[in-house]
């Protein structure tokens, strides 16, 4: 079954990246990223009074209140990094090396929670990694240049590395408390987070600026983001967080399929060989 729920986070998330992408056309990320998390932590409460877990909050370990904690401030720089990558680059670009998180999750997962890396698993990190590089293209598709330098890059990079750390952190801390409940409390920390980044900036004036077409994608990537967390932390509490991390990766399918249909962003060649190496590489996991 969990499995199910990390297909689920996979496909809720590829959606998640084609309407933030609407949604931070004009509007600064960090201000779109603070809205969008409020749209997420009303989200992911309301699931957990559905669900009755609300009782369960006096209950938790002050190790798990630790880990939750760490595993929000990690998603919310994760966050942070890949709305801004996403700001300045091309989905196409972006994705692929924020998937690419998938590679130290599973070295990760090896020194802190003592998951096995067999042979599948070996080779599966040496295709993801192949693919990546191979998606990562220092031009444009259209021949142009590209947008504001390589600053998309550092902050791509920045996403996978806060990501894999989130995986990690959130495998620890889901373990003492069900998984609705620990996707809120976590949440709320990243709210916490996001909204301290624009204050400190003093960006929180370009809220009123916000166009209704844009607040629109916000708001929906928002609660496409809360489906694919639940999904995520649903799967993570019951699965190997080297397997379900992967699979959560395959978002990346779903993006490209829809930024050629949105954005008309296409892959070459080079780019279309290294996403079959991710997707190869993905399901080897799974053997």
């Amino acid at each position: 079954m969990w499995v199910l729920f990390a297909f689920g986070s996979a496909l809720f998330a590829g959606i998640t990246a084609i309407l933030a992408k609407c949604g931070i056309r004009k509007t600064d990320s960090s201000v779109a990223t603070a809205v969008r998390t409020v749209v997420v932590l009303l989200f992911s409460w309301l699931m957990v009074f559905l669900t009755g877990s609300q009782v369960q909050i006096g209950e938790i370990s002050r190790k798990t209140w630790l880990f939750l904690i760490l595993s929000g401030l990690a998603t919310g720089a994760s966050w942070l990094c890949y709305f801004k990558a996403l700001q300045f680059g091309d989905i196409n670009k972006v994705v692929p090396i924020d998937k690419s998180s998938v590679v130290l999750t599973i070295l990760f997962a090896f020194i802190f929670l003592g998951e096995e890396i067999n042979l599948p698993k070996a080779a599966a990190v040496i295709l993801i990694s192949a693919g990546t590089f191979l998606m990562i293209e220092k031009k444009r598709t259209d021949g142009s240049k590209p947008v504001s330098g390589n600053r998309w890059f550092f902050y791509a990079s920045g996403s996978a590395v806060f990501a894999s750390l989130t995986a990690i952190l959130g495998k620890v801390g889901i373990n003492g408390v069900e998984s609705n409940l620990g996707t809120a409390i976590r949440t709320a920390v990243v709210l916490f987070m996001a909204w301290l980044m624009v204050f400190v900036t003093g960006k929180q004036y370009g809220i009123k600026e916000i166009s209704k077409r844009e607040l629109l994608f916000i708001c929906l990537s928002g609660f496409a983001t809360g489906a694919s967390w639940l999904c995520y932390y649903r799967a993570l509490q019951d699965g190997l967080a080297s397997v379900v991390v992967p699979i959560d990766k395959l978002s990346i399918v779903v993006t490209v399929v829809f930024s050629y249909f949105v954005f008309h962003e296409q892959l070459s060649k080079r780019a279309g060989l290294g996403l079959l190496f991710i997707v190869v590489g993905t399901f080897v996991m799974l053997v």
